[in-house]
């Protein structure tokens, strides 16, 4: 892959934790990327809106990735109004970069699972590469109308990747943490540190904020200030 080109990571990154970081830093090093651009959604149109308000969100992906080169926050879809539908980032990035600029799509297996719901689905492709991120012994889906599209455009090759701008589907098998942003909501609500799942500076940015249910008073028994 050139070095201009970008990755989009998007999510609710409620709130952003260590297995994000860790699995944009290895898609940078493992595709050799520019940029993975972490893409905080607004209003996410397959799940419920977060509590937390999205500007904060994207200011806590803004605080861990701070000084870390080729990471970068997008807040592009804070910016839109209605839901944040990932074809309308890929239209605006591509009318940005131009034809020939390499875009790569990351999502993970269980949006795979599920993306004949995705709005416009069928033109992802057209836009970006996708790139799945996959757990050890997982496998493609083999019946449906996503199976079929899959195995049309499927590739293990990551030079096809380099070559075009947009159009194959990879599978990336990475170290991905087992951390979860429900846990840490769940830890929270329960009076319990997730120190060490998530950077400090967030902790210490949600602690502040009262961000999740936190409490000036519980900051100390966290383990901040």
């Amino acid at each position: 892959m050139s070095a201009a080109a970008i990755a989009i990571f998007g999510g609710t990154f409620n709130p952003v934790h260590c297995g994000h970081l860790r699995s944009a830093l290895e898609l940078r090093d493992r595709l050799a990327l520019a940029e993975v651009r972490l893409v905080p959604a607004a209003v996410p149109p397959l799940r419920e809106e977060p509590d937390c308000p999205a500007a904060l969100r994207a200011e806590l992906v803004e605080l861990a990735i701070a000084g870390e080169p080729g990471l970068v926050c997008d807040r592009r879809e804070l910016e839109r109004e209605g839901p944040s539908y990932t074809v309308d980032t890929l239209v605006e990035l591509r009318q940005e970069v131009g034809a020939e600029q390499s875009l790569c799509l990351i999502v993970g297996t269980d949006a795979v699972a599920a993306l004949d719901r995705w709005h416009r689905w069928q033109e992802l492709l057209e836009l970006a590469h996708i790139v799945v991120v996959t757990r050890p012994g997982w496998q493609w889906p083999d019946t449906g109308v996503v199976a079929q599209w899959l195995a049309q455009h499927l590739t293990a090759d990551v030079a096809q990747l380099q070559a075009t701008p947009q159009g194959r589907v990879l599978s990336l098998e990475l170290r991905q943490l087992p951390i979860s942003a429900t846990e840490i909501r769940e830890l929270i609500a329960a009076g319990r540190s997730p120190r060490y799942l998530l950077p400090d500076a967030v902790w210490e940015k949600i602690c502040e904020t009262g961000a999740f249910g936190v409490t000036g008073q519980r900051q100390e028994q966290h383990g901040i200030g």
